[in-house]
This record gives structure tokens, C-alpha cells and sequence, in this order.
């Protein structure tokens, strides 16, 4: 990739030349912004500091790229300045001389920046995993975990962060300054957890990818229902945990669970951006590229021989509506059985009440209800707007009318997202000529 003639001096495309770098130079950070920061925090231990380097390299880029034109490596570019850009820094500040050994023994050819190599690929692999278990470090409130996890590992701007998630730009500044202070504060080490952590900190990580792919593939506020910028994040988070731990069976579970729902995407909002639920969904539009790679995903967890976890059994369900034809071929027993081992293995009301919406598809609305009653005293799901929303689909199939609209009203006075809410109140209006086709999906089938 080249940019404009090093030997050319500035001129009247000056501007032109200054805009396309920037171009570059953005385009770049999103690619490689992961692996710089990564890197510069091992060298430097501390993610504020580090991210701060890079950001040095950026606009060092900015400067010069317009007049040499875009090096070859720009990757290794970034991470050249930024290392150059520490040594400064800790002699400046006077640091510790065993650090400034260590960086001193970092080869640095006289050449320039662009022929200084970015590290061996295992050493990037390990930083990047160091980074990622730092970003979702259980020191760390979700909301923190989430924002920093999509800054340093996602590329993505603090204003783009903001809209993702509809808060205030200076709110999400707030968050990853606070995440980077408690992290220094707590000494966090860039390092990787000892196997005592293990599950608990791969946990944290898996939780923080998934929040961000829930919240692309179903909006908890605004007017789209769908955001799949944030689901494409999250799909590229995942993917980079599976290269990196391989032999993790709940890390290819996720990714396989992110894969099939995310190709039901497309079929997810209508021509004029009104949701859909599953089982309307017109499911020639699902993209069988992701269902085939969910398929191969959910295939590695199983063959690893250590039996699926709480992920992985999502993705065994998400895969029975993937590889049904038709949402009459629907296999809902199967699914029902798959919600029941999933309330063994990690039990909560939710998992209770998608397990209610499966017995109603596999044996009546009698056998959902059942289990949806038990569910209406539970603290935790008081303000759930699908708890009343499967109950009022419950109530139309069993012809139970007038009270079936309040409870859909009710659904759709708890829910934050426009378009759900609209959805809702559709239902509660319509009255169907006949019970059984009340519920073409089910609360909280989407």
C-alpha cells in the first residue's frame, strides 16, 4: 500500500494527499490498533499509558505519511513509533533502569520505523489474549468492561461507542477512564490469569462478547431493533478468542452461538425496519455462509470430548432452528430438553422462561403457562417485558383475549426499544380468527 511520492514536496493536492492519509491511517488503526496497544502494554505494563502511545504513533503517522507516502508495514510502523515514544517517555520521567534495560534491548535499527518487525506471531497472540483478559478484568464494572474491551480490542472511537449504545459520548469517556484508573489502581499485571483464575476470568471475557453481540442483535433501547455493527464486533472478538485458545470448548460454543444467530440478521427487520420475529422470519434470507460456520464452530466444541457448556447448548438450540426448513419442522422438543440441561447447568429465569416457550411449541400452551406462572413472583424478572410478552402469547392460544392485550400492553410499556414496542402493540391488537395462529413467535422466540 503506497500513498503519495516521498520525493514530492507540497503542492495543490496537499489537502487531497493530507485527507487520504487520514483515511488510511483510520482504516489501519481499526485493523491494528489491537496488536500496537497490545504490544506497547507488555512492554510498558499499564493499558492507559499504552493506548496513549499508540495514539502518539497516530499522529506521528498523520505527520509523515502524507509526504512518504503509507509504509508497507504500517502495523509495524505504529508499534516502532510507539515503543520509540516509551523510551522518551521513561527517560523523561526518570523510570525504573531495569525497564529502561529491557526497552533498550528491543532492536530499533537505524533504517527507520517501517522496517522494525512487529514481533514474532506467537508473541502478538499472547499480547492480544493478555489484552483481552486486562479489558474484561472481573475488577471492572460491566459497563466499563465493555466499553474498554470495544476501544482497545474493537478499534472503535469513544463517539462510536456512544451511539452503539445510546449514552452520551462524555459518559462512555467517563467509563474507560475510570476502567483504566481502577485497573492501575488495583496493579493489575499484563499477564495472563494462573489456571486457578481460569474459569473465572474466561468467563468474564466470554460474558463481556456476548453483551455486545446481545445488544447488536437485540437493541435493549432506541428505534432499531437490530445493530449489526456491534454483532460484527462481536463476531470478530470471538473469532480472535477462538484462534487464541483453541482447546476451549465454551469459547467455540460463543462463537458457534454468535455465527447462527447472526444469520438470521437480515430476516430480522422488515422492508420498512419492523421487527420480525423468528418464526415469521422468511428463512431464505438467513445467511448460510454464518450457518455453516456455526455448524463447523458448534462441530469443534463438541469434538473436544469435554461436553458442552452453557454456550455451547444455546448454540445446540439456535442450531435446531437453523436446520429446520420450514418453522413447523421446528424439532421443539429437542429444544426443550436442550433449555432443561441449560437450567441444570447454569440455571436463571430467563433460561426458565425461553424453556417455557419450547414446552408450549412442543406440548401445548398448558404446559408453557405452567411454568410461566411460577416465573411472575421471581424479583429478578419484574420488569422483564418478555415475561408478560410470552404470557400474553400464551393467553391469545388459549383464547384468553382480553387478558392476553393487557398483558402485551404491559410487555410494551417495559421495553425501551421503539420498534418492539410498536410489535407489541400490533399483537395486543390483533385479535386472530383462530387461537393456534396466535403465536407465530412466541414471546421469546426472536
Amino acid at each position: 500500500m503506497t500513498g503519495a511520492d516521498p520525493g514530492g514536496g507540497p503542492g495543490t493536492d496537499e489537502p487531497a494527499l493530507i485527507e487520504e492519509a487520514r483515511r488510511s491511517v483510520d482504516a489501519i488503526w481499526r485493523i491494528e490498533s489491537p496488536r500496537v496497544i497490545a504490544g506497547l502494554a507488555r512492554i510498558v505494563g499499564d493499558i492507559g499509558l499504552a493506548e496513549d502511545l499508540a495514539q502518539d504513533a497516530v499522529v506521528a503517522a498523520l505527520g509523515q505519511w502524507p509526504r512518504s507516502g503509507v509504509p508497507e508495514r504500517p502495523g509495524a510502523w505504529l508499534m516502532a513509533v510507539g515503543k520509540r515514544r516509551a523510551i522518551d517517555r521513561m527517560r523523561r520521567e526518570t523510570l525504573l533502569r531495569r525497564k529502561q534495560e529491557e526497552l533498550r534491548s528491543i532492536s530499533m535499527p537505524e533504517a527507520g520505523p517501517e522496517v522494525v518487525g512487529g514481533g514474532d506471531e506467537e508473541e502478538i497472540q499472547d499480547d492480544l489474549l493478555r489484552l483481552l483478559f486486562i479489558a474484561c478484568h472481573p475488577v471492572l464494572t460491566g459497563e466499563a468492561r465493555v466499553a474498554l474491551t470495544l476501544r482497545l480490542l474493537g478499534g472503535l472511537t469513544t463517539e462510536e461507542i456512544a451511539r452503539a449504545f445510546l449514552v452520551g459520548e462524555a459518559t462512555v469517556a467517563q467509563r474507560i477512564v475510570r476502567a483504566k484508573r481502577t485497573l492501575a489502581a488495583a496493579r493489575v499485571p499484563f499477564e495472563l490469569p494462573s489456571r486457578d483464575q481460569w474459569d473465572e476470568r474466561l468467563a468474564s471475557v466470554l460474558e463481556v462478547v456476548y453483551l455486545i453481540f446481545n445488544e447488536g442483535y437485540a437493541a435493549t433501547a432506541g428505534d432499531s431493533w437490530t445493530r449489526p455493527a456491534l454483532c460484527e464486533n462481536a463476531l470478530r472478538l470471538g473469532r480472535v478468542l477462538a484462534e487464541l485458545l483453541p482447546d476451549e470448548p465454551e469459547v467455540h460454543g460463543l462463537v458457534s452461538l454468535m455465527e447462527l444467530q447472526a444469520s438470521r440478521l437480515r430476516a430480522r427487520v422488515g422492508p420498512t425496519g419492523e421487527a420480525v420475529l423468528l418464526l415469521d422470519q422468511d428463512r431464505r434470507r438467513w445467511d448460510q455462509l454464518l450457518v455453516h460456520r456455526g455448524m463447523e464452530a458448534l462441530g469443534r466444541a463438541g469434538a473436544l470430548g469435554r461436553g458442552l457448556g452453557p454456550y455451547g447448548l444455546q448454540a445446540a438450540i439456535a442450531a435446531c432452528h437453523a436446520g429446520a426448513p420450514t418453522p413447523e419442522e421446528t424439532d421443539w422438543e429437542r429444544i426443550a430438553a436442550l433449555y432443561e440441561a441449560l437450567a441444570q447447568l447454569a440455571p436463571s429465569p430467563v433460561v426458565q422462561l425461553n424453556r417455557a416457550v419450547a414446552l408450549a411449541m412442543a406440548f401445548g400452551p398448558e404446559a408453557g403457562m405452567e411454568v410461566v406462572e411460577a416465573l411472575e413472583s421471581d424479583p429478578a424478572l419484574r420488569d422483564y417485558h418478555l415475561l408478560p410478552s410470552v404470557r400474553g402469547d400464551l393467553l391469545q392460544r388459549l383464547g384468553r383475549w382480553d387478558e392476553a392485550r393487557a398483558e402485551l400492553e404491559r410487555a410494551a410499556s417495559l421495553t425501551r426499544n421503539q420498534s418492539e414496542r410498536r410489535l407489541l402493540l400490533g399483537r395486543a391488537a390483533a385479535r386472530p380468527s383462530h387461537p393456534s395462529s396466535a403465536t407465530r413467535g412466541v414471546g421469546a422466540a426472536r
